[in-house]
């Protein structure tokens, strides 16, 4: 058994509310197969958030999809692994018990607030919508949760605006409703799909405030996907950095960000400005991400890292252990 199979397998007594282990996913394109998801492994602890962070193209959000089983039929499939969930693998479970699921304990909160709502539904409607469904209530049942989860993501006047559309309300506004949407059922769990990108910064500050409060006041989990390492160090109790597919380091968040073990991560921290450090140019990480079509043999990273030994061009580095409990990929580490 690996130091990720250890990790990962579920038990009655864990605390562990999701548990991923060796998802793979891939989008099949007329170039070949890309392997946007090789072998990913990961948990999230009741009442924990959980980062995941990374390069663009890097597998993050196809994970999200992955995990919730959202991925488009024509081009994209997930061809292995185990998503535990509140005791199940969400992997064997039918498309009507999987839409059960969805909404109801583990609920989605996408980057584009804009493009998720849907722009000729109030957004009274468009709450309700998930409570009716999943909760079953009636008409009035549904209004007064309505009202009280808008209310609880810090919607102003909130019976004043059930009847407005979503064109009607600011960016920092919206991605509250969105939020409001997914929380309205009081699932278990949030994945929330890099939902302050669009934001400027003291919005994106209001909105993590609003999910830090959230988070401590119902006991929720969170699941975090961002390029942005600030946010991170804000929000999260432990992260996963993700590269070409993988999950490169895995650890508690004041650790990776006080002392990373991979050079990617490193490179990472280094492309972050910092405040009252006066450079004459922004380091860049060298050369570009690799083609997850055409993927090499050992490490991903090894074209662009300063540790590279010969072994990283020919095999992929096993996991080594960190002080935190966490892990890293990085023969520069195993040795």
């Amino acid at each position: 058994m690996t130091l990720a199979d250890a990790e990962a397998v579920p038990t009655e007594v864990s605390d562990d509310l999701l548990v991923v282990r060796n998802l793979r996913a891939s989008i099949f394109t007329r170039d070949g197969e890309v392997k946007a998801v090789d072998g990913v492994d990961f948990t999230v602890r009741r009442g924990e958030s959980v980062g995941i962070v990374g390069e663009s193209g890097s597998g993050k959000s196809m994970t999200c999809a992955s995990l919730m089983r959202l991925l488009p039929v024509a081009s994209a499939k997930i061809l292995g692994g185990e998503v535990w969930f509140e005791g199940r693998d969400l992997m064997q479970l039918s498309e009507s018990e999987m839409r059960d699921v969805r909404g109801r304990r583990m609920a989605l909160v996408m980057q584009d607030s804009l493009a998720a709502l849907n722009p000729v539904l109030t957004v009274g409607d468009q709450v309700a919508e998930p409570i009716k469904h999943h909760l079953k209530a009636d008409a009035a049942t549904s209004r007064s949760r309505v009202l009280e989860v808008l209310e609880s993501v810090r919607i102003p006047r909130p019976a004043e605006r059930l009847n407005k559309y979503p064109h009607q309300f600011s960016g920092g506004m919206r991605q509250r409703i969105a939020a409001a949407i997914g929380l309205g059922t009081e699932p278990a769990l949030i994945i929330a799909d890099e939902p302050t990108t669009a934001l400027d910064v003291t919005i994106q500050a209001q909105f993590l405030t609003l999910l830090r409060d959230l988070k401590e006041r119902t006991g929720l989990s969170l699941l975090w996907v961002t390029h942005d390492l600030g946010v991170v160090a804000q929000i999260c109790d432990r992260v996963n950095v993700m590269y070409a597919g993988r999950i490169v380091e895995s650890g508690v968040v004041r650790r990776i960000l006080k002392a990373p073990q991979h050079p990617y991560t490193t490179a990472l921290m280094d492309s972050v400005p910092a405040i009252g450090v006066r450079r004459k140019r922004l380091y860049q990480i060298p050369g570009q991400p690799p083609d997850l079509a055409n993927l090499p043999k050992g490490c991903p990273f090894f074209p662009r890292c300063p540790l590279r030994m010969a072994i990283c061009q020919s095999e992929y580095p096993p996991a080594t252990p960190t002080e935190d409990g966490g892990y890293v990929h990085c023969w520069a580490r195993a040795a």
